[in-house]
């Protein structure tokens, strides 16, 4: 009996299992027919004091099917964009300006301490001449982030974005939530450790269908418990609570100073304490620049360029699996029609235009559009895609679902065309052989990046 029991028993689990697994299946199968591809513009504001968070509709068919949420964060001169962090990996590229940022890594100590002093009685001296105006700080890295940088922030790790420049500092991001450390579900979540929206503006948003609202999640807290938890006043909880029409990017009223990298005389103390991490984990680089035109890992004189950032020049992209790149294709240049064998493309246009076309499995045609600056589109995996510079050029940077991306180009010094045996050719288009090498050869040297004039008419 017991034997017959548990036979059923199993026999239920795998009944289970395998419904589960196909449902999940069908489910992410359904995510991925797409009929049509459009260049996207964000469809939503939250405006705060200091800035503006705009984001695209993560309902659309291609964010869902690439398994992404973009969104666009505009911070203005003097203001912060209080700290927050994300289930999934997130991709920052700064589109304009320039700031400092810092990510809090957990288990990680603090590098960066001010106010060092030789012996007790010069530190109680200063103290005394300081006292009332400000207090030695200790905290993590912080980055200097410019146009044309890109910052990898993994998934639960909360980050801030301060300006201190003169103009807007504009940062395109991408959230990768497809990504195994994010376990709930595909919906946009951020997780504000401050500000937040009023009540009015929250029950608005959630009037709205489909609009996401993010909030300080320490008002969700019983404020004499956060006060025991923190070993605070309970004022102080309470002010950690409030309510306030400030939003999630505020004005620095008076300025904001903190230790930086580039002040002589300050940096890493040489008495801290090791927690065995420090050449690993907490050393990490999560920034490099896509700006440099001598670094460009593609280039061509008459085409334009290709600078890639994967987990080769910055390790740490291996944990996200993300990449990113950034192109420049000069007037009437076409990139070459590829496909991504093991990555999801979003592609966010800087400046110019270019015509645009994305083939499906089918053989049908799911884009044909001309893009412009602010556009925002998805090339899924494995449908093939090409583009065509304006006359004034086009510039972008792509955001890919993986730390390595490969490319299958049809055309060029490195295309799929020219590792096929010319016969097989021939008889696939029922071609001449001279047809066939022309198809084969043609296009020269040249890869993924095609000159106008060196193309046949």
């Amino acid at each position: 009996m017991a034997t017959k029991l548990f036979f059923t028993l199993s026999l239920s689990l795998l009944v289970s299992v395998a419904i589960g697994q196909q449902s999940t299946q069908i489910r992410e199968a359904r995510q991925c027919r797409i009929q049509r591809i459009s260049a996207s513009q964000p469809s939503q504001r939250i405006e705060s004091e200091g800035g503006v968070i705009e984001l695209w509709d993560e309902n659309e068919d291609q964010f869902q099917c690439a398994g992404v949420a973009p969104l666009k964060i505009t911070i203005q001169p003097n203001a912060l964009q209080l700290p927050n962090f994300h289930p999934s990996p997130r991709l920052l590229y700064i589109q304009q300006g320039e700031g400092y940022a810092g990510i809090s890594r957990p288990g990680c100590p603090e590098t960066y301490h001010s106010q060092e002093f030789r012996n007790d009685r010069e530190r109680q001296e200063e103290e005394g001449e300081r006292e009332g105006r400000s207090r030695r700080d200790q905290h993590q890295r912080v980055q200097r982030v410019r146009r044309g940088d890109i910052l990898a922030v993994p998934a639960g790790e909360a980050h801030w974005c301060y300006n201190d420049g003169d103009e807007d500092l504009v940062v395109i991001a991408v959230n990768d939530l497809n990504n195994p450390a994010n376990q709930l579900d595909q919906r946009q979540r951020a997780f504000y450790l401050a500000g937040g929206l009023p009540k009015g503006g929250q029950q608005q948003l959630h009037q709205e269908q489909g609009k996401q609202t993010f909030e300080n999640i320490f008002r969700g807290f019983d404020e004499e418990l956060l006060a025991e938890a923190l070993n605070i006043p309970r004022e102080l909880a309470r002010k950690m609570q409030q309510e306030n029409d400030r939003g999630l990017i505020v004005n620095v009223r008076e300025g904001l100073s903190m230790i930086r990298p580039d002040e002589e005389g300050q940096g890493k103390s040489e008495s801290e304490a090791s927690n065995g991490m420090e050449e690993t984990l907490c050393s990490m680089k999560v920034r490099t620049t896509l700006n440099r035109r001598t670094e460009a890992d593609i280039y061509s004189r008459q085409a334009g360029r290709l600078n890639i950032v994967n987990r080769h020049k910055l390790p740490i992209l291996e944990y996200l699996d993300m990449s990113a790149n950034r192109g420049h294709l000069f007037p009437d240049a076409l990139y070459a029609p590829h496909w991504s064998i093991n990555a999801h493309t979003v592609v966010y246009v800087n400046r110019g235009d270019a015509q645009v076309e994305i083939v499906g499995n089918n053989g049908e045609t799911v884009m044909n559009e001309r893009v412009k600056q602010g556009d925002l589109f998805v090339i899924p995996q494995y449908f093939a895609a090409t583009a065509k510079a304006g006359s004034n050029g086009f510039k972008w940077v792509s955001f890919k679902t993986n730390s390595l991306p490969m490319n299958s180009p049809l055309s060029g010094y490195t295309s799929v065309m020219r590792a096929i045996p010319l016969q097989v050719i021939t008889n696939s288009y029922q071609v001449s052989p001279d047809e066939a090498q022309n198809l084969k050869l043609n296009s020269g040297s040249q890869t993924l990046l095609l000159s106008p004039q060196n193309r046949s008419q």
